[in-house]
């Protein structure tokens, strides 16, 4: 009998700790986390962010899905159509509004995740680049941003004797006195090639100018008063540029190698400009006229629709844990300077005060955050946000509007015409 009960125990006893294995197995989650980061060094910062939350929440395995930003927005798209989406995926807010449009967002979980952060803890204007068209909700959790606007070289101004421009006709006095053709100098490099850099330039000075591409009904109102009178404006100011059509690398060589002293550029110079070694002689301006216009272009960090709920509320846990501050500090430095923090918190951190390009830039870094409430959008009127200025970006219609007027010539009435009839036709496809 003794025998026979030991056996029996023991055959409990392993049926317990297979149970209890089974149990511990069927707890654990794992999640997947989209991102563009496809840069070793890079993916080295987030691989040591996630071991930090995995060991933190040893319940939760995140497997990282880099994918390279020229195929990003199709890859999501591939992803949905076969119900595989990541649950957390780093995103642009005007992507963003895309995926909120095909209700591939858990708009609920985003709202839980940013009350558990705090809406106090962003910046003030950073929340409502990110609000949903419907003004109800939030598409991500922002995580870091880049700005655009004018960037000229202090001592070139100062050598000219001209001050730094505050408004439209300052700038093109500036821009005016600096060009130097007949010597390969220009007064400014501004994009005018049919590409979505140029389209982001012209919208500062469209959006300062009260122009916008939709009004609050959700009308396309491109041909406007206003926004001829910017365009033409951005004409004058294109004919001081180098000749042709100039996109990205075109710009910031051109001001790089002094051929410009001032240009339309992202946060993405501060980087080159610190390798230059001359931080100082760096100067931002915002395009202004009846109001200052930023450009920005902010990161979220957004949770799929359509999980399981356990995975989802990983999903939220995870995403808390990269808005912390050290941990938002380590995402925002791994482009230092050009990335620019939105979180309250990371800029008191001494990884981010100590950061050798953050000290070079510091009182230019603390200005640039300082223009979040200016910053204005195609698409975005009040708290709406329309997911249908994705499709009028993808159309090209409105960079492909400017290089007829900046480069080929057309009148500035007569291009508007033709892109205002050219979105009210795609916008009326169902």
């Amino acid at each position: 009998m003794r025998n026979n009960n030991s056996v029996l125990i023991s055959a409990l006893v392993a049926c317990a700790l297979i149970s209890g294995c089974n149990d511990e197995k069927k707890d654990h989650v794992v999640i997947e986390f989209m991102h563009s980061s496809v840069e070793q060094e890079r993916q080295a910062v987030i691989t040591q962010l996630i071991a930090r939350f995995e060991k933190a929440n040893p319940d939760i395995t995140v497997k990282q899905v880099p994918v390279e930003e020229d195929a990003y927005n199709t890859k999501v798209t591939t992803l949905a159509r076969s119900g595989a989406l990541p649950e957390v995926i780093e995103i642009s807010h005007d992507y963003a509004r895309v995926m909120d449009k095909e209700q591939l967002l858990d708009r609920d979980a985003i709202k839980a995740a940013i009350t558990q952060v705090g809406e106090t803890q962003f910046f003030d204007g950073v929340l409502r680049i990110v609000r949903t068209e419907d003004g109800t909700a939030w598409t991500g959790v922002p995580i870091s941003s880049w700005l655009q606007g004018v960037w000229y070289r202090k001592a070139r101004l100062a050598q000219a004797g001209i001050a730094e421009p505050q408004d439209w006709l300052s700038l093109l006095n500036a821009a005016t006195l600096l060009n130097k053709p007949s010597d390969k100098k220009y007064g400014i490099a501004l994009p005018t090639a049919e590409s979505v850099m140029t389209e982001q330039a012209f919208s500062q000075f469209a959006l300062s100018n009260g122009a916008n591409a939709f009004d609050a009904n959700g009308n396309i109102t491109l041909d406007t008063p206003e926004m001829r009178e910017a365009l033409e404006y951005y004409r004058q100011l294109a004919a001081l540029s180098m000749p042709g059509s100039s996109d990205v690398m075109e710009i910031k060589d051109a001001f790089m190698n002094g051929t410009a002293p001032m240009a339309i550029y992202s946060t993405y110079i501060l980087p080159a400009v610190y390798k230059e070694g001359d931080p100082q002689d760096l100067g931002f301006i915002v395009p202004t006229k009846k109001s200052s216009a930023v450009y920005g272009m902010l990161t979220s960090l957004t949770i799929t629709a359509g999980q399981r709920e356990e995975e989802t509320q990983a999903a939220k846990k995870f995403v808390v844990f990269m808005e912390q501050a050290e941990n938002a500090a380590d995402w925002v430095l791994m482009s230092p300077g050009a990335a620019l923090p939105v979180n309250k918190a990371v800029v008191e951190t001494p990884v981010y005060q100590q950061n050798p390009v953050i000290k070079a830039f510091s009182g230019l870094t603390r200005e640039l955050i300082a223009q979040y409430p200016n910053v204005q959008i195609f698409g975005s009127v009040g708290d709406k946000n329309f997911a249908r200025m994705g499709d009028v970006t993808s159309s090209g219609v409105i960079n492909e509007m400017v290089n007829s007027v900046t480069v080929g010539g057309a009148s500035p009435a007569t291009a508007l015409a033709n892109g205002q009839k050219r979105l009210d036709a795609m916008v009326a496809r169902p």
